[in-house]
């Protein structure tokens, strides 16, 4: 199949192809005739599929065959560099077909959102907490709007971002198509998904919950205070070319970027507590490889799109098994092959039980000298054995006492 067979406007059909762009991935050529009927839609996939020209393409096409002119597309993203992707995915389209977009997020100024949002944007791309400050405003309204998208739907309508989605919904008119996609999608946000849809179509490519096959996978289990060098040895070795690694807390990454550092390593660190300038700074130069190392909050395991990340390192082991597969799927990108690494102190036996029963499986444990008995509660395979639960159990107290004395 290629895109012509898909109806899409021949505008957008010169701009994928200079892109190079030219078969639809699995994603997009099950939502596109979908959205190009008007339906609502619920599209789960893998991260690095294409989510976002298969919301894109048919939604451009619905605004510029209008007949009013007037129709509107907003998009929605729970992050500033995801908001920027997509910007910049649907800007070189939407200029082909004659229609201006704006991207629309904090930590920066107003003032040329406002002259954007003012001329009548009719795409626009934004952050929930940004769109409301202008709504509030007055510098926009959505009164002929057709489209929502709402990208990475799973975290938009967590409890974080729900208050503030039910706010931008208010304003919204009730008449309109509405698209969600997302690598994973809970049961919990299923359901509140259901309030804002009217009988939407459902797509799923690839299994719920599940990461690229390319992604190889590994537990090293070890204890807290030898997680540094631990992964200082692990940057050292070879076949190690850029490496995401993923931290809780803005303060734990900010040290440890700076311990890599002063280790010799080209380490730059990005959270929601740097400007948008050194955000960008930091995701730009590692694009181009004057940083190995980018040490991250969970900002950047959605919507940060680089190609050719070697190694996902989860410093932290994630709080769920949505972020972990969030977060490895940094990898492995545009049918790349990549590494994902995960370290897990004995009393975090737990959050790896939520991982491996998401996934199926346990994940292989890695042979090195400092490796810690860590329970696996999970069946799937001989790490779930009596004597090895028992022993991970009393390591797992162990290290809780450990923890409540620091």
């Amino acid at each position: 199949m290629n895109f012509e067979e898909l109806n899409i406007d021949p505008r957008c059909l010169r701009i994928l192809k200079s892109q190079h762009i030219n078969e639809p991935t699995p994603v997009q050529a099950q939502a596109i005739p979908i959205a190009l009927e008007g339906r609502d839609l619920v599209g789960i996939a893998q991260t690095g599929t294409g989510k976002t020209l298969a919301f894109a393409l048919p939604s451009l096409a619905r605004l510029a065959n209008d007949p009013s002119g007037k129709a509107g597309m907003l998009v929605l993203t729970p992050t500033r560099e995801l908001a920027q992707q997509v910007h910049a995915v649907l800007d070189p389209l939407a200029r082909a077909m004659g229609l201006r977009t704006a991207c629309i997020f904090g930590g920066v100024g107003f003032d040329a959102q406002t002259r954007a949002l003012r001329q009548k944007c009719p795409v626009i791309v934004a952050t929930p907490g940004r769109l409301l400050d202008h709504m509030g405003r007055k510098n926009t309204n959505f009164e002929h709007l057709a489209v929502l998208v709402l990208d990475e739907a799973d975290r938009m309508l967590d409890m974080g971002f729900l208050p503030d989605i039910q706010r931008i919904l208010g304003g919204l008119p009730r008449e309109r198509q509405t698209l969600m996609f997302s690598a994973t999608f809970p049961k919990s946000i299923e359901r509140l998904a259901a309030e804002m849809l009217h009988q939407p179509a459902r797509i799923s490519v690839g299994a719920a919950a599940t990461p690229a096959a390319a992604i190889r996978q590994g537990i090293y289990t070890v204890e807290h205070g030898r997680k540094l060098g631990l992964l200082s040895k692990l940057l050292s070795e070879p076949g190690v070319d850029s490496a995401l690694v993923f931290l809780r807390t803005k303060h734990r990454t900010d040290r440890t970027a700076r311990a890599l550092q002063k280790a010799g390593f080209k380490a730059k660190a990005i959270h929601g507590g740097r400007t948008q300038s050194q955000r960008d700074q930091a995701i730009e130069g590692f694009r181009k490889g004057r940083y190995k190392v980018l040490v991250a909050t969970d900002v950047a395991a959605r919507g940060l799109d680089v190609e050719g990340i070697s190694h996902v390192v989860n410093f932290d082991i994630p709080n769920n098994p949505e972020d972990y597969i969030h977060r490895i799927g940094r990898t492995a990108r545009a049918n790349a092959s990549g590494d994902a690494i995960t370290f897990v102190c004995p009393d975090e036996f737990l959050a790896l039980n939520e991982i491996e029963t998401a996934l199926g499986r346990n994940l292989p444990r890695e042979e090195w000298e400092g490796a810690v008995p860590v329970v696996s509660l999970f069946n799937g395979d001989n790490h779930g054995t009596l004597k090895n639960k028992r022993k991970g159990f009393r390591n797992a107290r162990r290290g809780r006492r450990l923890m409540a004395v620091r």
